[in-house]
């Protein structure tokens, strides 16, 4: 007992003292955070200033552009003569008339506010809002400095409200001049309205102060009209007598300088000074971000060696469970050496039964093999009476036709109808040694032939037959000859076999009885329909059909074994048989047949 608390104590004293010293090496590295703070706001107060400075660069260029671009339009617009022609007879209608048109039409095609023109007395003659309720036309603006500048030879320039229409606008004034001197002054009117509506929804604000200092366009509507600083006597004075606001004593405008953060630019040519101002919250959200960062980085850092060390405890540990994981794995595995040689003695009784048994099973398997053959012979024989049944029927009628035939006379057509016989002989003989090959699975590689011929010649066996139904035939096929892969022989039993289906089919209906042959051809393969307007499958013989011996005959009228060979031939073909009924009534079997692109067996083929 002694010996283990003196291990807990050498244990839990140095793991105190290690979480001590942690604790100590961040108190240590705190004050890194002051410094990193400075550097970071530092960074950002610049990065900040240059994004304000573009910023104020461009709305300056749009500002002036505005403004230079109407420059230039009261010396080019006196020199119109309908204007001067009102200047030398103001009180002619007709020559208002044609001079307010003429500025409501400059007024369209410049873009300016208002343009007007003045008699030297400041009474307004002509404007291009003389249709309007705010019309300048008759009053007098002869107050306003633009056009006591403009009187003294001198380019006007005033901002200021519009004292009819209440609007912020820039004015240009320029004197209308003929041989005895000032005859009048032409006024145009930018507005500014549209300048504030440039800066959009943003943090920072946009501040343009006059010359007074006092705010005349802002992206912070409640700062308009106040004064930036204190104003004199001497500015309130000239504040109340060119009245540029509507009130003569503008309010101050209070900025906290710890919340905001301003950059100005002085316009010199008019008087100006556009600012921006920005809130300091843009500069301390990434500066707090950053410090934040830099201290869970001082902490991971600290945590980091935290897990370092607790790992190299858990590692000492670990050794130890390891070496007493060790000692119980040896006592498992004599035990489990046990339990395997206890296991190998029960797999070498069940060894022993497993082989009696598979005694017992090869036993039962050559009895089954035995009673497979027996059945087997079975079915050769009603496949070979089934099969021989369409050639000795058509050798009883060609015979019987070749006697009429020989007692008329006819020996030409006698002869054929022998060589008919001899050819279905033949046939008989492909068919039994087909029948034959297919009981002893033989394989025979497929080979090329003509699909159009056999069709033809399983319906000259059924001619005579279709004709005493009067069935009527539909081809569907090309005139170009389809060449598949089959055997020759099997190909036309198969046909033969299926039409002579469809006629048993066609047989219990009334007329008009029809079979339909027809061919869809792809890339690779070739499907030949054979449809009839029969009574179709039933759906018992839809699962049925090509089971052996099942049929919906009588016993005298087949054996049930007619599509079970179609679909044993179809396979050994490489094809398959499929069998539907049609949407319209009777039913559709599909030979799936692959097509063959050897073109070396059309010329044996013709030749034949």
């Amino acid at each position: 007992m002694r010996s283990m608390s003196r291990a807990t104590t050498h244990s839990t004293v140095p793991r105190r003292l290690r979480w001590r010293s942690l604790l100590l090496l961040g108190l240590v590295l705190a004050p890194l955070l002051w410094p990193l703070q400075i550097v970071i706001e530092r960074y950002y107060r610049e990065q900040l200033a240059e994004q304000r400075q573009q910023i104020l660069d461009l709305y300056v260029a749009n500002l002036l552009g505005t403004l230079n671009r109407y420059e230039v339009l009261p010396p080019i617009l006196g020199q119109l003569p309908t204007l001067r022609q009102l200047l030398g007879q103001p009180d002619s209608g007709a020559k208002r008339d044609n001079a307010n048109r003429l500025l409501n039409d400059l007024k369209e095609q410049t873009g300016a506010d208002v343009i007007y023109l003045m008699a030297p007395n400041g009474q307004t003659l002509a404007a291009s809002n003389w249709q309007q309720d705010d019309s300048f036309v008759g009053r007098n603006f002869s107050y306003r400095p633009y056009f006591r500048e403009a009187l003294q030879g001198r380019p006007g320039r005033f901002f200021g409200l519009g004292t009819t229409s209440g609007k912020r606008g820039y004015f240009f004034a320029a004197a209308v001049r003929d041989t005895s001197g000032v005859i009048g002054v032409l006024v145009v009117k930018v507005d500014l309205d549209h300048t504030e509506t440039l800066w959009g929804e943003r943090p920072e604000r946009l501040l343009v102060t006059d010359n007074y200092g006092v705010v005349i366009l802002t992206s912070h509507p409640g700062w308009r009209f106040h004064a930036t600083r204190a104003l004199d006597n001497a500015e309130r004075a000239a504040i109340t007598d060119t009245q540029p606001y509507q009130i003569q004593s503008p309010p101050p405008l209070k900025l906290q300088p710890d919340a905001w953060m301003q950059q100005s630019r002085k316009l010199d040519n008019i008087g100006w000074t556009v600012s921006i101002v920005a809130p300091r919250a843009l500069l301390d959200r990434p500066v707090r971000s950053a410090v934040a960062v830099g201290g869970a980085a001082l902490l991971m850092l600290i945590l980091l060696l935290g897990l370092l060390m607790q790992r190299r405890r858990h590692y000492l540990e670990r050794i130890a469970l390891d070496a007493q994981a060790r000692l119980q794995l040896e006592q498992r595995v004599l035990e489990r050496t046990q339990d395997l040689e206890q296991l190998n003695s029960r797999l070498r009784l069940e060894v022993l039964e497993r082989e009696n048994a598979q005694q017992e099973l090869v036993r039962a398997q050559d009895e089954l093999v035995q009673a497979s053959k027996l059945s087997a012979l079975g079915t050769m024989s009603a496949s070979i009476s089934h099969e021989l049944n369409q050639p000795l029927a058509a050798i009883r009628s060609y015979a019987e036709n070749a006697g009429v035939l020989l007692d008329h006379q006819r020996n030409d057509d006698a002869r054929h109808n022998l060589k008919l016989i001899s050819q279905l002989t033949e046939r008989m003989a492909s068919i039994i040694s087909h029948l034959r090959a297919f009981a002893r699975r033989d394989r025979h590689a497929p080979e090329t032939v003509a699909l159009q011929p056999a069709i033809d010649d399983a319906l000259a066996l059924l001619a005579k037959r279709r004709r005493a139904m009067d069935v009527e035939l539909i081809r569907d096929l090309p005139d170009a000859t389809l060449w598949v892969q089959a055997g020759e022989t099997r190909l036309r039993q198969l046909l033969g076999n299926l039409l002579a289906n469809a006629l048993d089919a066609l047989s219990e209906c009334p007329q008009p009885r029809r079979i339909w042959i027809s061919a869809e051809l792809t890339e690779t393969t070739l499907d030949l329909h054979l449809r009839d307007n029969g009574p179709g499958f039933s759906a018992e013989a839809l699962q049925r059909a090509l089971e052996p011996f099942y049929t919906t005959k009588t016993s005298a009228q087949g054996l049930g074994l007619g599509l079970a060979i179609c679909e044993a031939l179809m396979r050994a073909l490489g094809g398959e048989l499929r069998f539907a009924n049609h949407k319209d009534g009777g039913a559709v079997l599909t030979l799936h047949l692959l097509r063959s692109d050897n073109t070396m067996n059309k010329d044996h083929y013709n030749e034949s």
